[in-house]
């Protein structure tokens, strides 16, 4: 993470992963995420006077994340997302780096634009790819939520990486991340890195939080990006970019990973 937004939440209060997940679990939600320049984000971190308590584990604050995003050949869940569909789906692994824990994660699309999250813990090893276990999970959850199943086989197609810092609002229950080094990779292609930018992810109820309420005086609106969606049309310049074209031209800067 960049030193200088660190420096920003230094002294702040711990919070521990029980007590975050007790107070805080969110899994139906909504998410605004904010693409914003490292300086930027330094000083308003610094500059939000609300109760905020950070996660810690084993005495640390910032934590590796790698996830890996599968879909079809024809890419059906990255098009239901680029137009807006109803019925749209996110199928994942989510490796907590540090630890060496995965889950396989189906994220799907609830009522009025709530996202909602059902998830099993599965084998680190099987991270980059569906087992039939694995597959048998994805086909009942979706067919329970959206009433369908995917055509054809799920593949791996992009995996992201990044460093994130979570954040506990007492006040309202909510909780914000923020993520550094966001890296992008197709399979057996180069990766690249969001160039002078963290992303912060707010995570409440239907009312905006306090971490929202303070960027938006300091006019910081919410970007449409999705690490999954929004990497796949900056590495994919020939897929439909819909909903993230603004984003793309105006706020995305990507450079070749070290």
């Amino acid at each position: 993470m960049s030193a200088g937004v660190v420096s920003s939440l230094v002294g702040l209060p711990a919070v521990g992963l029980e007590e975050l997940n007790t107070e805080a679990a969110l899994q139906t939600r909504v998410d605004r995420k904010y693409v914003v320049p490292e300086g930027l984000a330094q000083e308003l971190l610094a500059t939000f006077d609300a109760e905020v308590r950070i996660l810690e584990m084993d005495g640390s604050r910032c934590f590796a994340y790698d996830s890996v995003y599968f879909d079809t050949a024809e890419l059906d869940s990255y098009l239901l997302a680029a137009y807006g569909r109803r019925r749209r789906y996110k199928i994942r692994t989510r490796t907590y780096v540090d630890s060496a824990i995965s889950f396989l994660e189906v994220k799907t699309e609830g009522a009025r634009e709530a996202t909602v999250k059902e998830r099993i813990p599965y084998e680190l090893t099987d991270r980059a790819r569906l087992t039939a276990d694995g597959l048998d999970y994805v086909q009942e959850t979706l067919a329970a939520a959206v009433g369908g199943v995917p055509d054809g086989p799920l593949e791996p197609v992009l995996e992201t990486r990044y460093d994130r810092t979570t954040l506990y609002l007492p006040e309202s229950g909510s909780r914000a991340t923020i993520d550094t080094d966001v890296t992008w990779q197709r399979p057996g292609e180069p990766a690249w890195v969001l160039d002078g930018a963290v992303i912060v992810e707010t995570k409440s109820g239907s009312a905006a939080g306090p971490l929202d309420r303070h960027l938006w005086a300091h006019g910081v609106r919410p970007s449409r990006i999705s690490k999954f969606a929004t990497g796949m049309a900056a590495l994919c310049p020939d897929l439909p970019a819909n909903r993230w074209n603004r984003t793309l031209r105006r706020t995305l800067a990507l450079r070749p990973a070290a």
